[in-house]
């Protein structure tokens, strides 16, 4: 700290550190270097592994660097690469996709409701947008189908007059997603399907808080649902109050319907209002602004590791 304020007394001088002289003692030398590379690009070592490599060098008496540091050389020196016929190993996250409006970006999956039949369940369908939380398409069946999923998705698309090339809609990698039928259909309607990486729920997100909202309410049964009508009529309470009176927290604390329809920009206003009144009848209760009312003009899906920090920090000064 000290430092940094005598630094700010002559802020024309830049940082005013010193920089390290003296690399690490325990370096590889010239000499060593060239030997692992000579090592690893050997005839007899080149189709090898450092972690194959240097094993085998130590059964015959010879020690010449850890696995870390041939890795770690090669690596420098471009000389790293897949070469198995089996694809690399791919861990990127999926594309992202940014939504500023209503029916550009939907996220759907199905999860399990229980029948009285032990082992059986009911599967529940749910689409939502995922730029205002709306639940824009459901159904409860007995069994998962590509159809069903096709037919549900394709309903929806038409009650929310869904144009060619707007709508991207993400899923994760089960069966009924990956259906020919659905895939046809989607491509029919020109839309863009999108993808979770295998065995990862994070890259579904808007889904899966979803089914927890639900599964979690007080009025969800303890017990099996009796009968699909039974579950029929559950979820079609839940999603009433969902979209319409729920005030959901990650958007401003505003209903999914209201956002979806444009409504929520006038509620937003009117409590900035208030609080803009409030604060001018006591302003010793404020000690800065008021609580930020502004609407959330882009949502991402599968933000970028860089964005999703960004978001993270404008969240905490908006708030």
């Amino acid at each position: 700290m000290r430092s940094y304020q005598r630094w700010g007394r002559d802020w024309r001088k830049g940082d005013a550190r010193h920089e390290r002289s003296v690399g690490p003692a325990n370096r590889l030398s010239e000499e060593e270097r060239a030997a692992i590379l000579a090592i690893a690009t050997s005839k007899r070592f080149r189709d090898l592994p450092p972690s194959q490599i240097v094993p085998i060098l130590a059964e015959e008496g010879v020690y010449v660097a850890s696995e870390a540091s041939f890795y770690r050389l090669l690596r420098l020196e471009k000389l790293l690469t897949h070469r198995e016929g089996s694809r690399p190993r791919h861990n990127s996250r999926p594309k992202e996709h940014v939504a500023t409006g209503p029916n550009q970006v939907w996220s759907w999956d199905i999860t399990y409701l229980r029948s009285p039949v032990r082992g059986a369940f009911y599967y529940l369908y749910l689409v939502v947008d995922v730029w205002s939380r709306m639940i824009v398409a459901w159904r409860v069946e007995e069994f998962e189908s590509s159809e069903i999923a096709a037919g549900m998705i394709h309903q929806a698309c038409l009650r929310y007059g869904v144009d060619r090339d707007q709508l991207v809609i993400h899923s994760d990698n089960g069966g009924p997603m990956k259906g020919a039928t659905l895939l046809a259909m989607l491509q029919v309607l020109g839309i863009l399907p999108s993808f979770s990486r295998p065995r990862v729920s994070d890259d579904n997100p808007y889904s899966e808080a979803l089914f927890r909202t639900l599964k979690y309410r007080p009025e969800y049964p303890g017990r099996p649902f009796e009968s699909l009508q039974e579950a029929i009529a559950w979820v079609e309470g839940f999603v009433k109050w969902y979209n319409h009176e729920h005030r959901h927290s990650g958007i401003k604390f505003v209903t999914p319907a209201s956002r979806h329809t444009g409504e929520a920009e006038q509620i937003l206003m009117k409590r900035k209002e208030v609080y803009e009144r409030a604060k001018r009848r006591n302003p010793n209760r404020w000690s800065g602004n008021t609580r930020n009312w502004e609407p959330i003009r882009e949502v991402r899906l599968n933000p970028s590791a860089g964005q999703s920090d960004r978001d993270t920090m404008e969240q905490k000064r908006s708030a």
